[in-house]
């Protein structure tokens, strides 16, 4: 295929996604319909098989200019189209997209033509779909998805595991396991001491579970940043979501409250003494992965720092204490229940909504952040328009 040039080339893109599309045509007062074919339609099978409904929609009328018969009772759109002079509709009910006729035993083979010739359309326009993608982000019409819940769901869970393996290490930390076996070199006693495996998972456990925290606080504090801020700029979301972790924490969180700074401190400390090194194939939680051959055995190389003239080490400065790691975890996050983000908490963490650029943009976002009332009753309304879409309840 050549290269488009939108929206420069776009008249170009529309002849060839109407060639493509064949007999697919607009419906005209010529094409034969049913008296009540609007309203007696039936979904074939074969449009199950169509692409998601907005590439049909942006195909269709957007591109070519199907008019599009507007909403319905759980109906979000619909598009009269004729095939070989007979009509058909393509719309996105409830139950999602597909293609409806008046006679499901003679016109499924029909649709099946259909939905093949509307597939090989979304595939010509696809460098138009690119544009319309690109205009979006650039005029920052976005919505960013929120999986802030799920992703400390994750974290829980994990920490979950951690204290039950801690806390049985603490229950059998007095119980000796002994076994004799026979062997070809006379008898010999295994003993185990199961506190010792319980204090690994724990430790396996700790380091998981604070990948997860600094996991979802990345994405946390992208959220925040948009309602606390007012980011509407798309660019500038996407540049952020790119940012290091401490880069969002600072545009998430004021750092000049001092409480705010001691975390930051605390946190980025922990992120880049034990996170970074996991994160990058280190072996052993303090990073020895290196063995310095000297008269008295092998001594650890320790990598404290990663760049810089003083690479290397060999004093063990990364060592750290998983209770201690856990408990300042569950502080940082009780401390951002109560601080100034506790309305934009409520909104990220409880509504399982996205968060919406034109909302930070108009100021809707900062005229909720004015008490957990005001958010409480934004996300209410917020809800009932998602829920009246899904519903599509008009």
């Amino acid at each position: 295929m050549s290269k488009f040039n939108i929206p420069d080339d776009l008249e170009l893109m529309r002849q060839r996604a109407l060639l493509v599309l064949g007999d697919v045509k607009p419906a005209t007062k010529e094409t034969k319909a049913d008296r009540n074919f609007l309203f007696e339609a039936k979904r074939t099978e074969a449009g199950r098989a169509l692409p998601p409904y907005y590439l049909v929609y942006f195909l269709l009328h957007d591109l070519l200019n199907f008019r599009n018969l507007g909403k319905f009772e759980k109906i979000s759109w619909s598009i009269p189209i004729d095939f070989k002079g007979k009509a058909f509709l393509i719309e996105h009910r409830k139950l999602g997209v597909g293609v409806f006729a008046s006679n499901l035993e003679t016109d499924e083979i029909d649709a099946q033509k259909i939905v093949r010739s509307i597939q090989k359309g979304i595939k010509v326009a696809k460098p138009y779909f690119e544009w319309l993608a690109s205009q979006a982000v650039e005029d920052s019409k976005l919505s960013v998805r929120n999986n802030s819940s799920e992703l400390f769901a994750r974290y829980k869970y994990l920490i979950s595991l951690y204290k039950t393996q801690q806390l049985e290490a603490t229950k059998r930390k007095d119980e000796i396991n002994k076994q004799t076996q026979k062997t070809s070199y006379g008898e010999a006693t295994i003993i185990q001491f199961p506190t010792a495996e319980f204090r690994q998972n724990a430790n396996w456990l700790a380091t998981s579970a604070i990948e997860a925290f600094f996991s979802w606080t990345e994405h946390l504090f992208v959220h925040l940043s948009i309602i606390t801020k007012s980011i509407g700029n798309g660019k500038q979301v996407a540049n952020l979501v790119g940012a290091e972790w401490q880069v969002k924490y600072k545009n998430a969180i004021n750092i000049d409250i001092p409480q705010n700074k001691i975390f930051f401190d605390e946190l980025i400390f922990i992120r880049r003494q034990l996170r970074n090194f996991i994160a990058h194939g280190a072996f052993g939680k303090n990073g020895e992965t290196f063995m310095f051959h000297s008269n008295i055995g092998a001594i650890p190389v320790i990598m404290p720092n990663q760049v810089g003239k003083n690479k290397f080490s060999l004093f063990v400065d990364l060592s750290f204490d998983e209770d201690e790691v856990i408990l300042l975890l569950e502080n940082f996050i009780s401390h951002l229940w109560l601080s100034e983000l506790k309305s934009a908490m409520h909104y990220v963490m409880d509504s399982s909504l996205p968060t919406i650029l034109t909302l930070a943009s108009d100021g809707a976002y900062a005229r909720a952040m004015t008490s957990t009332e005001d958010m409480e009753s934004f996300i209410k309304h917020l809800c009932y328009q998602f829920d009246q879409s899904a519903n599509m309840d008009w």
